[in-house]
């Protein structure tokens, strides 16, 4: 029987098992980055005090635990990291201001990562991989472009757009939009409700208005202790922690969202040949890390197992893997090690419904002449 067979006879039973979340539990994880998040703060704000140089050791910790909470706020959103679904959205709205991710709008644009892995045509993935196709398309100068703002040594920057500028400028630019709308629709219909013509707003900068609501109070409170920041602790020293340890979260978590996906000859179908599981088991990797790196990433590297069931707390997935590791042995590992190759495959080749290189992509071009040569002979 095959693996993926197996697959599917097993994952309602590993979730009975596994998918069941403890308020005690998520709880400790809780509070245990709360508390450090706080105490190193003020030992990065003291140490700079005497030193900036003892940013170069406070930054780089303080980032670490923002990657655990930003974790800790992934499981909230498949609310799973307590049992109570207060607590998953309480936590989770404060978790995603401390870490400048508005929690409800990137969990939705998450779950639809989760309902569509394995099916490329749908979802490109955190780094919007291109197809061979669309690359090979580009102008030479494009392709340079896509390469090099992909490259690992952009991360940091990438972190910085992803959790720092771009919720603020989204939130910022829609807003605006929004009110240049309630002020024409009124201007034109003076008897006419705001709610009425806000009803009739479109955008693609959110799906709904709870989205929009939701990003509104996220921003509202970051800014909000931005300002106390700024003025307890002093602009030029909060802004330097805050948006590097921040950027180098994000960078971290993009790099590491990216290899569990996007990794030599990962499974990536079209809709038509999509097999969800299949996804699960070959479009998925087990990220091997050392243990400190495990709990700082909250388990995530078991990222087999999270997509059989995303309602398995991360406090369960070692377990899981464990007990069912007969069923994994075909989960295409990556170590460290191997992570700054992993992150180099960011193609999409469709006639083989895999993941390459840009490197490969360009072996395959070179071929290609001498293939047509030989088939012609």
């Amino acid at each position: 029987m095959s693996t993926v067979r197996r697959v599917k006879q097993l994952k309602g039973e590993i979730a009975r098992k596994y998918a069941s979340a403890s308020d005690l539990r998520g709880s400790a994880q809780a509070l245990t980055v709360l508390v450090s998040l706080v105490l190193i703060w003020i030992a990065a704000v003291q140490g700079s005090r005497l030193t900036h140089w003892s940013l170069l050791i406070t930054i780089p910790v303080l980032s670490l635990f923002l990657l655990r909470l930003f974790a800790l706020m992934h499981d909230c959103g498949h609310g799973c990291l307590f049992r109570s679904r207060a607590l998953n959205r309480a936590f989770g709205f404060l978790f995603g201001v401390i870490s400048g991710m508005p929690q409800y709008v990137w969990a939705r644009h998450h779950n639809f990562h989760h309902a569509t892995n394995g099916n490329w045509e749908r979802y490109r993935g955190a780094i919007a991989t291109l197809s061979v196709r669309e690359f090979a398309a580009l102008s030479p100068a494009k392709q340079r472009r896509y390469a090099r703002e992909r490259h690992l040594g952009m991360a940091p920057f990438a972190g910085f757009i992803y959790l720092v500028l771009n919720p603020r400028l989204t939130w910022i630019k829609g807003t605006a939009r929004l009110i240049g709308h309630l002020v024409r629709g009124k201007a034109r219909a003076p008897a006419t409700p705001f709610k009425v013509i806000a009803a009739s707003f479109e955008t693609r900068l959110w799906d709904s208005p709870r989205e929009y609501w939701h990003m509104t109070a996220n921003n509202l409170v970051l800014l909000a202790a931005v300002v106390a920041g700024c003025w307890f602790i002093g602009t030029a020293t909060f802004l330097t922690i805050w948006i590097l340890s921040t950027s180098l979260a994000g960078a971290a978590g993009l790099v590491l969202f990216t290899v569990q996906h996007n990794f030599e000859h990962a499974y990536a179908a079209d809709t038509e040949h999509w097999d969800y599981d299949v996804g699960a088991i070959h479009g998925t990797s087990f990220l091997v890390l050392p243990a400190w790196l495990n709990w700082f990433t909250a388990n995530i590297g078991y990222h087999h197992v999270h997509h059989l069931s995303a309602s398995i707390p991360n406090y369960r997935l070692i377990r899981c893997h464990e007990e069912y590791r007969e069923l994994f042995t075909e989960v295409p590992r990556v170590s460290l090690a191997e992570l700054p190759h992993a992150i180099t495959c960011i193609l999409w080749d469709e006639a083989a419904e895999r993941i390459i290189s840009i490197a490969e992509y360009r072996r395959q071009v070179a071929a290609a002449p001498a293939t047509a040569t030989l088939n012609a002979a």
